[in-house]
C-alpha cells in the first residue's frame, strides 16, 4: 500500500474557504480519479509563527504504478485547478510513503 502525502501551508486569509473547497471539491475531485482508496485529512495542531496553518491529506492507493498513473493522468490539471484559484497562499509539497 502507498500513501501520497501532500502537506498545504495555507494563509490564513484563505483558510476558511481552502478548507470548504478542499472537501467540496478538490478531495472529491482527486477520488473520482478511481487510484485512491481512501483519504484522511488533517490538520496541524499548532500554528506557525506567521499564523497559517498545515494541513495534510493523505491518499491511499494500491500500487506505485497506479499513482504513476495519477501523477501522468490527472495530477498536472488538479495542481494547476488549486494554483490558479490560491496562487501563493497556499503552497503544497508532496512525498511519497510505503506502509510496511
Amino acid at each position: 500500500m502507498i500513501l501520497y502525502n501532500v502537506t498545504i501551508n495555507v494563509a490564513p486569509e484563505i483558510e476558511e474557504d481552502f478548507i470548504q473547497w478542499l472537501k467540496d471539491t478538490h478531495i472529491p475531485e482527486v477520488m473520482a480519479t478511481g487510484i485512491f482508496t481512501e483519504h484522511k485529512l488533517l490538520r496541524l495542531i499548532q500554528r506557525a509563527d506567521d499564523g497559517s496553518t498545515n494541513y495534510a491529506v493523505q491518499y491511499f492507493t494500491e500500487s506505485l504504478a497506479k499513482m504513476q498513473e495519477y501523477e501522468t493522468k490527472h495530477a498536472p490539471a488538479l495542481r494547476a485547478k488549486t494554483q490558479e484559484r490560491y496562487q501563493d497562499k497556499a503552497l503544497a509539497f508532496r512525498t511519497l510513503l510505503e506502509i510496511i
